[in-house]
Parts: structure tokens; C-alpha cells; sequence
């Protein structure tokens, strides 16, 4: 049937174009398409006026980035050329006057920010308490420690003795109150003792300027002294310390010591030890003679059980003049807390 459709459906057509009378309508004309319109030519743009540079701020200056008023502006460095391509020739550059490109000095820092986000929400006296909580944190805490180096026996031929040196000290980084102690003599007495207290200040990154008092205890005449001197660490990790005193009577006296670890493992510590003890003129009631008085030097080995205590064995030699040379084993712990 579908097929049958299709072959008369031409034939129909074909009558109905063939019928007298009848006119079929024709297909309506397109009308002719118009010709656009040219548009009109855009006006010429006026050109802008050049912006207004915005203010260089200070911190930006500092780090370079840009000029401050009335300074010259930095010229970037001329890149290397590239095949094929030719490049102006670099202008010199003027002399940078900004930055981390300034010349070293003493000038006083910047002035810290005052502009705090936090300060337009919180009350300003909550601000300056959180500001001195973190300048104690970051550089203005309060330290604290107790040493001693030597605390020892000492065994001669016949004079055994005791032997101790150390000292404590309280404060920050730049200023400290300190307490020394250091003396000697047999089992059943103290020869010889002394307690200095000390202001402390810090004049460089390793030595510090010591100023205050000494007091003499023990068997030996009580005597006052004046003390003045400096301690620090020297290159190649030698603790030093050098004092002067000056005593209630006018005796001039003076001490240098020396020494420093040398690391075997990381518990086994060798120590090389060095004291002089000098006197300008002679003191016959202190058994001190003029010139150098009295010398020792000594090698202790330790072993850290723990940092803070380390008992160890070494040889000390000392010479005391009017006394004679004499050498000792010396038995002790080295602590601190």
C-alpha cells in the first residue's frame, strides 16, 4: 500500500496542473535586499591624561621597590643580549642610597609601626601590656644559672685538699648580677676562700665588663677588695676572665684564667686549664709574694652522664712562690642547674 502511494502521487499532481480553468497562484517575489548603510566614523579619542604616580611608602622604599619623593628612581640592570635581538645600550646606574644597599652604620632604627589592626578593636592600655609581654618573650626574659666547674679533691703526697670554683648569675641578656666563689685548702679546713659579688655587663657579643666587690674568707687575712675585670669567650672557644683588685689596704692584685673543652665523643670532654694569680707588690701576712705569686695548670677528662653533671679525673700542677712546685691527681664533678 505504501508503495502503491508513492507511484500516484506524481499522476495527481500532474492532473491538477493539467486542468482547464484553474490557475495556479505563483510563489510570491523576494523583495531585493538593501544595501547596509556605511556607519560613520567613530570620533578620535582624546588621549588621557597621564595618572598621578601613587606615594611610594617608606617600607616599600626601604626594600627598593620604589623611589621616595625626591629621590631618583632605581634603573633596572640591563639584560644580557639575545640572538637576533639588538638591545639599547645600559645607561649607567646612579648610586643606590636605599635599602639593604646603604653603606653600614650606627643610625637608630626605624620607628615601629603604629598602625596595629588589633588597636582598632582593643583598648590601648590591653594593647601596651601585650606589646611588653612580647618584647619580654622575644629578647627581655630573666635568666638564671648556677656552675660549678670545679669541685674537686686533690691528692698529693700528704696534703690532700679541696678545691672549688664556680659561680652564679641572674638577669638578661645585656645586664646580670653575679656571684663568684673559689677556694681551697686541706680536709679539715678552708686555706683560702673567697666570694666576689659582680654587676655584669655586656659590651660585645662574647665578653662581658664585671665591676663590683670581693671578699676574702677563711683562714687567710679577711680583706676587701675593689674588682674590675672582663670574661668571655675568645676565638677558638676559650673561656677567659681576667680581674684586677684593689684592696682596703691599697694592695694591688690581679688573676687571668683560661680554658677550654675539647670534645673526644659527645660525653668524653677534655679540658685544658690555665690560672695565674700576680700581685704588684708583696703581702707577707697573705703569703703573697710580689711579681707572679702563685700558677696552676691542669687537664681534667669528664664524662657527661648527663649535661649537668659530670664527674671527671685529671693532673694539676701548681707553683706558689716561698712554697714550692707540687703536682696532684684531682677526683671531682663538674655541675650545673
Amino acid at each position: 500500500m505504501i508503495a502503491l502511494a508513492l507511484l500516484l502521487a506524481p499522476v495527481a499532481q500532474m492532473q491538477m496542473h493539467d486542468m482547464p480553468g484553474m490557475t495556479m497562484p505563483m510563489p510570491p517575489a523576494r523583495p531585493a535586499r538593501a544595501k547596509p548603510k556605511p556607519r560613520p566614523k567613530a570620533a578620535p579619542l582624546h588621549k588621557a591624561a597621564p595618572a598621578t604616580p601613587a606615594p611610594c611608602p617608606p617600607e616599600h622604599a626601604a626594600m627598593g621597590h620604589c623611589a621616595a619623593a625626591g629621590q631618583p628612581p632605581r634603573i633596572a640592570p640591563a639584560m644580557p643580549d639575545m640572538p637576533g635581538m639588538a638591545m639599547a645600550p645600559a645607561k649607567p646606574a646612579a648610586a643606590a642610597t636605599i635599602g639593604t644597599d646603604q653603606p653600614a652604620g650606627d643610625a637608630p632604627p626605624p620607628a615601629p609601626p603604629g598602625d596595629r589592626a588589633a588597636a582598632r578593636f582593643y583598648d590601648p592600655a590591653a594593647m601596651a601590656a601585650a606589646d611588653r609581654q612580647m618584647r619580654r618573650d622575644h629578647g627581655g626574659m630573666r635568666f638564671g644559672q648556677v656552675m660549678f666547674d670545679l669541685a674537686e679533691v686533690q691528692i698529693r703526697d700528704g696534703r690532700d685538699g679541696l678545691r672549688w670554683d664556680g659561680e652564679g648569675w641572674f638577669g638578661g641578656d645585656r645586664d646580670r648580677l653575679v656571684v663568684k666563689s673559689e677556694g681551697d685548702g686541706r680536709i679539715d679546713r678552708i686555706d683560702r676562700a673567697e666570694v666576689q659579688a659582680l654587676y655584669s655587663r655586656a659590651i660585645g657579643p662574647y665578653f662581658d665588663l664585671q665591676a663590683g666587690l670581693r671578699q676574702d674568707v677563711g683562714a687567710a687575712s679577711r680583706r676587701s677588695y675593689a674588682t674590675i675585670g672582663v670574661e668571655g669567650l675568645a676565638p677558638y672557644w676559650f673561656q677567659v676572665e681576667g680581674a684586677l683588685f684593689l684592696s682596703d689596704r691599697g694592695d694591688l692584685l690581679g688573676r687571668v684564667q683560661a680554658y677550654t673543652d675539647q670534645r673526644i665523643t659527645q660525653r668524653l670532654i677534655l679540658q685544658p686549664r690555665v690560672e695565674l694569680n700576680l700581685a704588684a707588690q708583696a703581702v707577707p701576712q697573705d703569703e703573697i709574694a710580689a711579681g707572679l705569686s702563685q700558677a696552676e695548670a691542669g687537664v681534667r677528662l669528664r664524662y657527661e652522664i648527663r649535661r649537668e653533671f659530670a664527674p671527671y679525673a685529671g693532673i694539676s700542677w701548681e707553683h706558689r712562690r716561698g712554697d714550692g712546685d707540687g703536682a696532684a691527681l684531682v677526683l671531682g664533678v663538674r655541675s650545673w642547674f
